[in-house]
């Protein structure tokens, strides 16, 4: 790997670490940053709507289209028998088909898509098809499925040390189980692609996608294209979240059917509920584990189970449930450990990726683990925690991979002083002695997230940058911006190597013909990934006008400066307008690709061991909340967070994006609950009945810091990921809801309280702790009474 400059001099006028502004916040604001609904429909354009099935399991009888020819618009009626290539759009293994041909797998499964000269049409026209199904019983509880042994891929396991010694050597055990609810995406742009012929027979398509590469490639697969017929260009996402890397593929390719079929521009946007029914979610879990421990609360034997339920199909859920495996130690050391993940099988929308990628459903049993300890020793959870924490010499992660950054003990005496964590605990412990009715709790939880993509081949990006000869710049890469700001970061690395303003350089929508062969805007990589490829194009144009420089005014390269606009060598200077000018009189090239692939990462899948991961971000929360507990009802009080970025590119995005992480994860763990029915139907398909975290949910005080640090790794700038990892911050939300809880127990019983803590879910919680005090008491002067005896 070619190694770049990314140490930056502070005394220079640097535009990377810097809080620009996000590219286009301003057009956003105003309603004039376009996205695909926005674009204008060519002439003739018609529109297309999925066909959906009544029923979530049984065997397709047929489909009725002879309503069709009465409605007014109907154009055509696409089934999978017009798939002239392949069927099974599968992302990685089999199992994904784009329409039902034999058998339903899930309530609304599309087994056909209709044209229509309208969007309203083609909606009418869908409904009016008439779809026989041989129903099913549909079986959607996990553990049913657990139980039955139904996977979509076999399961996996991982261990390090032996945990029947470490158990024999425990002098406490523990057994718990924890079912993790699921998370719609609620995107607020649904979604939509349109696809248009091109010339010689090829689809162009503008798509809502966050690969566009992998929907270039199915595209081509289906309508039996290779990939250069098929373009997809990517401006921008109204949000995405992970629900957009892989189920943004199949609107496209129907889209593209259409189109085909049609010879006519067409376009495919799902109303919302429609989405909501038709999209995967984030995976729930249920887990189970066992742990050993000693007086301190260290950990000596863990046995973690998590068991991911997938829905229907594989999609992603191999690397999914592999997360969750990775990440079910969070920042904790276990002595002896074996790591279990299953992937269930069940009759719904195959779940898919989500903001963490199955690391919060790992991470949160690590947390769960640590309370359990605490409350059963009658220990504060945060010093249970500080005695699991990875550090040298306990820096063994069960997949064999070596800590070598010891950053959260630290980043946790940080926060806990300067957020005065002792003082309050101490408060709150006052105060719920004297308040019957409203509890509060406390809790400080840390995460620690592997940065990387699991599946080895996806650590790769590429970049064009092209210098025009009046200065300006043009930039293309393979990430698409979904709202992150990743456009903004990738322009100012350019900026920063060419030492010009911003404003210079201008980015381009995300395009198959520009830079070829992309991996998916996910894994939190897109920064890292996207950054250095634009760093290594950048740096060669750069380094082909040093070399001009030198010759042209008979300087040393060494003596070569790019700053404030501006070129400065031994003698004299000249601005960059005008050396762009001087450079293509000269003809020195001026444009190039750039690419980059993340070093040192491997796992040997048959071992169990490896460095699945670069590096690993860090952050630290503490939050203090309230809870009636006559009725459940809760609110978060006080947030403060340290995280940390390295070196942050921007600041401004960086904390923006902790900030909207912090409320989602909230919002998965209080108040997002997913719901089906026994047959298969899903019944929260809309606002109405989805409760994701509205602003007066954002807690009064919410202190967001960036820890002082940089990355060990050779990352773009010393920078680290920042969209996934904050997430798991909100951790801290569920653990002090049940410190709360726990309060009235003295703090001596860990209540269950299972994610999405709704308020029955709390009222149940502390029913259950109240049933556990009377029964302690009783046990108490049962043991009183045989004394006496």
């Amino acid at each position: 790997m070619r190694h770049f400059e990314i140490k930056l001099n502070p005394a220079a006028k640097n535009v990377v670490g810097q809080p620009v502004k996000h590219e286009s916040a301003i057009a956003q604001v105003q309603g004039k940053a376009p996205y695909v609904d926005d674009a204008v429909l060519p002439q003739g354009a018609l529109h297309a709507y999925p066909v959906l099935s009544p029923v979530a399991k049984g065997k397709l009888l047929s489909i009725d289209a002879s309503a069709l020819d009465a409605i007014s618009g109907y154009v055509c009626m696409l089934t999978a028998a017009d798939i002239v290539g392949k069927k099974d759009i599968g992302p990685v293994h089999p199992g994904d088909v784009l329409l039902a041909e034999n058998e339903i797998s899930y309530h609304a499964q599309p087994v056909a898509v209709v044209v229509a000269e309208s969007y309203e049409q083609a909606r009418i026209a869908a409904r009016a098809v008439v779809v026989e199904v041989e129903e099913t019983a549909a079986q959607v509880d996990v553990k049913t499925g657990l139980k039955n042994q139904d996977w979509v891929r076999p399961p996996y396991s991982f261990e390090r040390g032996d945990i029947d010694t470490g158990f024999a050597a425990a002098p406490h055990r523990l057994q718990g189980e924890l079912s993790v609810g699921g998370q719609e995406h609620f995107y607020l742009e649904g979604q939509i692609a349109m696809a248009m012929p091109a010339e010689e027979g090829g689809i162009f398509v503008k798509c809502s996608t966050q690969h566009p590469s992998e929907v270039q490639h199915l595209i081509a697969e289906v309508l039996g294209l290779p990939m250069n017929a098929v373009t997809i260009e990517m401006r921008r996402m109204g949000g995405a979240f992970g629900g957009k890397e892989t189920q943004a593929a199949p609107w496209a390719i129907l889209a593209a059917m259409a189109c085909r079929k049609t010879g006519r521009a067409v376009k495919l946007r799902l109303a919302r509920a429609e989405d909501f029914k038709l999209t995967g979610k984030r995976h729930p879990f249920f887990n189970r584990y066992e742990v050993g421990f000693d007086d301190q609360g260290r950990i000596l034997a863990a046995d973690i189970e998590v068991n991911g339920n997938c829905g229907y199909s594989p999609d992603l859920s191999d690397s999914i449930v592999d997360r969750a495996m990775f990440h079910s130690d969070n920042c904790y050391f276990y002595e002896n450990v074996r790591v279990t993940g299953q992937r269930v099988k069940v009759d719904t929308v195959s779940h898919t990726a989500f903001r963490g990628f199955g690391g919060p459903q790992g991470m949160i049993t690590a947390e769960a683990i640590m309370d359990d300890v605490a409350r059963y020793l009658g220990k504060d959870p945060l010093d249970v925690r500080k005695a699991n924490l990875y550090q040298p010499g306990r820096d063994l992660t069960p997949y064999h991979q070596k800590v070598e950054q010891f950053v959260v003990g630290p980043m946790i005496d940080q926060l806990c002083a300067e957020a005065e964590y002792h003082k309050r605990r101490q408060a709150i412990i006052e105060f719920n002695k004297t308040s019957p009715v409203v509890k509060k709790g406390l809790a400080v939880t840390p995460v620690k997230f592997g940065i990387s993509f699991t599946a080895q081949h996806l650590n790769q990006a590429g970049a064009l940058v092209h210098v025009y000869y009046d200065g300006s710049i043009h930039l293309n890469h393979g990430g698409t911006e979904m709202g992150q700001g990743l456009n903004t970061k990738v322009r100012q690395i350019v900026a920063q190597v060419f030492g010009v303003n911003i404003d210079r350089v201008g980015v381009s929508a995300t395009r198959t013909d520009k830079v070829p062969n992309t991996s998916a805007t996910a894994a939190s990589s897109g920064a890292d990934l996207n950054g250095m490829a634009a760093l290594n194009a950048a740096t060669t144009i750069k380094d082909r006008l040093i070399d001009f420089i030198a010759e042209e005014y008979a300087v040393a390269k060494d003596s070569i400066h790019f700053e404030n606009d501006e070129v400065v060598y031994a003698g004299g200077s000249l601005g960059f307008a005008e050396l762009a000018k001087k450079a293509y009189f000269a003809r020195i090239g001026l444009s190039s690709t750039g690419f980059y692939s993340t070093p040192k990462i491997y796992f040997d899948r048959n071992e169990g061991k490896g460095r699945p991961f670069f590096y690993f971000s860090h952050g630290v929360a503490l939050t203090e909340v309230e809870v009636d507990t006559l009725t459940g009802e809760n609110c978060v009080t006080a947030v403060d967070v340290l995280h940390d970025v390295g070196k942050s590119l921007n600041p401004a995005l960086d904390i923006g994006q902790i900030e909207g992480a912090f409320v989602q994860g909230m919002g998965w763990l209080t108040t997002e609950q997913l719901h089906w029915r026994d047959n298969g139907e899903l019944m929260s398909v809309g606002p109405a009945t989805y409760k994701i975290p509205a602003i007066g949910d954002t807690p009064k005080h919410f202190d967001v810091k960036l820890y002082d640090s940089e990355n060990p790794e050779y990352s773009v700038f010393r920078s680290k990921a920042v969209g996934e990892p904050p997430f798991m911050l909100a951790n801290s939300v569920w653990c002090a809801l049940r410190d709360a809880v726990a309060s009235i127990s003295d703090y001596r019983y860990s209540p269950p309280m299972s994610p999405p803590a709704l308020p029955e879910t709390i009222l149940n919680a502390v029913n259950a702790t109240r049933v556990w005090l009377n029964e302690k008491a009783k046990a108490d002067q049962a043991m009183e009474t045989t004394d006496a005896e």
